[in-house]
């Protein structure tokens, strides 16, 4: 039997002129496909992107300043419970309410600001999560102060270049895949010495180091939470496959498809030829899979113990951005920008994961041609994206764990980590006063006002006053910078 193949079909279309053969094998052999399809693709991007502006101009965001307690020690134990708490900021979105209504999970922005030396802890958040905050606060430090500032990066230039201020910032990103968890607080306990010094705090560095920055000097450190569901230890999962060398359904193509199933039949047809001798060699293959934990090396049984730590705890995205700002004149690159790497390279683990300064897309810097252009447009995106707490702006977010993010944010443990221009409460909270009326009878606002009054005029003395002490003892001379965003 002969087999005739006719060409002369594409003789015919390849003497056609040029623009009736576009045509043809544009309509003909469906070569409009890959154009619809691509038309809409960008047409559905645009109008998501539309409806999620027009959702988050009708958010309201506020910034609440923390000042801790005096003699603070509570160990990052206390603030991965807060983290736990604000992971109930997390909500599934339906269908309708994302591509109708633009909604999009919110948020939570904590951060570290250091201006002219002064230190203070702060968390810009939606308003709608303002009682969800302040909840996840007081319930671990009860004596805690929180009130709405006023956002101390309005009125600093996000063009650049810029007459009086110049800024160095970058991103830091995870080095490894998210599976792979960084050293976290646990990792930074003694047993030696007094019980309230065997935590050793990782923030003492940066304490230390945001309070030797002058006057005209700024340090801004910003980690930008999102809530996740439950699902993300999948990657986890995946990761561990890896690591142990099975195959997951992401490594299969068709070819390994066609493969297993020809393998699969072609032990079927052995069993029945050869008498079961395929079925022996399947579960000799089965069981040396159950040894291959076993066999590992003690590096890889790391990994999987740490990841499998890792997932089984709350997660959230995140993203990591630091900024110096400083006037012309006073600016210290060296001194700030590397020492803020050596506190992040504080949570490296050199078997598991580690952070790493962002340096070929988001770091305020280049190296070849046009230097100046990319400089400039680097450092006004990465300030645009800081005042905006833009999780768009720049590199895709990474997971964190509340355990991990506690190590990396939290209020310093004052038996080991000294800030003496750390905001911090005046005194504690004490009793009612003794003149408060009290019974049945409504009272008026004339008797409780003066009671009150009196109260909140004595704590503003006492918090000055100590403010003052503390400047004293550092011997430092001047006045808190306007713009600090203290209570």
């Amino acid at each position: 039997m002969n087999i005739v193949i006719d060409y002369n079909f594409l003789y015919d279309l390849a003497g056609l002129p040029s623009h009736i053969l576009i045509w043809r094998v544009f309509w003909d052999f469906y070569g409009w496909l890959p154009f619809s399809i691509a038309f809409l693709w960008a047409a559905s991007y645009l109008w998501l992107k539309y409806r999620w502006i027009k959702f988050y101009k009708q958010q309201k965001f506020i910034l609440l300043a923390i000042d801790i307690p005096r003699d603070n020690r509570q160990t990052p134990k206390a603030v991965e419970n807060i983290f736990s708490y604000l992971a109930g900021a997390h909500g599934t979105i339906s269908f309708i309410e994302k591509w109708w209504e633009g909604r999009y999970q919110l948020s939570i922005c904590l951060e570290i600001v250091s201006i002219d030396g002064y230190i203070q802890f702060l968390i810009h958040t939606p308003e709608q999560f303002r009682n969800l905050v302040e909840s996840a606060v007081y319930s671990q430090y009860p004596d805690a102060e929180i009130t709405e500032v006023n956002d101390y990066t309005e009125g600093m230039p996000t063009k650049f270049p810029d007459d009086e201020y110049d800024i160095w910032g970058c991103e830091f990103i995870q080095k490894l895949n998210s599976a792979y968890p960084i050293k976290t607080y646990k990792e930074f306990e003694h047993q030696m010495g007094a019980p309230e010094t065997q935590y050793k705090d990782t923030m003492a560095s940066l304490m230390d180091l945001g309070s030797s920055l002058g006057k005209g000097e700024q340090l801004w450190f910003q980690i930008l939470l999102t809530p996740i569901g439950f699902d993300w230890p999948e990657i986890g999962d995946r990761e561990i496959s890896k690591v142990i060398g099975e195959k997951t359904k992401a490594d299969y193509n068709i070819i390994d498809i066609i493969l297993d199933t020809l393998g699969k039949w072609f032990g079927y047809f052995s069993d029945e030829i050869f008498g079961g001798a395929a079925a022996e060699e399947s579960k000799k293959e089965e069981k040396e899979d159950m040894f291959k934990m076993m066999n590992l090396k003690p590096k890889e049984k790391k990994q999987v113990e740490a990841i499998q730590e890792k997932v089984s705890k709350l997660g959230f995205d995140f993203k990591i951005r630091f900024i110096y700002l400083a006037k012309k004149e006073v600016m210290n690159k060296p001194k700030v920008c590397n020492g803020f790497v050596g506190f992040i390279k504080q949570f490296t683990s050199m078997d598991l994961n580690q952070f790493k300064p962002d340096l070929s897309k988001t770091a305020t810097r280049a190296n070849y041609f046009f230097k100046d252009y990319i400089i400039n447009a680097k450092k006004r995106k990465i300030m645009i994206g800081y005042k905006d707490r833009d999780d768009n702006i720049g590199r895709k977010p990474g997971i964190l764990n509340i355990e991990e993010l506690a190590t990396i944010w939290h209020f310093p443990v004052e038996t080991v980590a000294k800030a003496p221009l750390l905001q911090k409460t005046p005194v504690r909270k004490a009793e009612a006063p003794a003149a408060l009326p009290t019974g049945e009878k409504i009272v008026s606002g004339e008797i409780l006002e003066p009671i009150f009054m009196d109260e909140k005029t004595e704590n503003r003395k006492q918090k000055a006053e100590n403010n003052r002490q503390d400047i004293k003892d550092m011997g430092v001379k001047g006045v808190p910078p306007g713009n600090l965003p203290f209570v």
